[in-house]
């Protein structure tokens, strides 16, 4: 994954043949042209899910129509930080009654979810470089 700057607060990461962009709202100095990038790490938890929803409904022959993925946030009054998500699977009402709970399984199966839950060490380093 490579990441540019291509002008204003939007900072872009290329891989493969996708290229993500992010920008900032204008009240953060942005021009709002794409989700910020904390609003993209969000987007990658609910759609983690949601693709593990799918994949258990695909498996048997379950209809998605209707299923909709509901993610919130609490946040922690005194650091700001976000200190729950929570995710409501909204089940249509023909809905297999008795998948509910497994339906819970597919979607805490993310793998996202579970590098948070076992975070990996970052570690940020700078090069020079070389000259064209």
């Amino acid at each position: 994954m490579v990441v540019d700057f291509p002008g204003g607060s939007r900072v872009d990461a290329h891989f493969g043949a996708f290229v993500v962009q992010s920008d900032q709202p204008v009240a953060s100095g942005g021009g709002n042209s794409a989700p910020s990038p904390f609003e993209l790490f969000l987007a990658s938890l609910a759609t983690c899910a949601g693709f593990y929803v799918l994949g258990f409904c695909r498996t048997r022959g379950i209809s998605t129509d209707g299923i909709r993925l509901i993610q919130k946030l609490e946040r922690n009054a005194a650091t700001k930080m976000v200190g729950k998500v929570l995710l409501e699977i909204r089940l249509p009402a023909g809905f297999p009654q008795q998948y509910a709970s497994a339906v819970i399984r597919a979607a805490e199966s993310c793998m996202v979810k579970k590098h948070l839950e076992n975070p990996p060490v970052f570690e940020v380093t700078t090069s020079i470089a070389p000259e064209s």
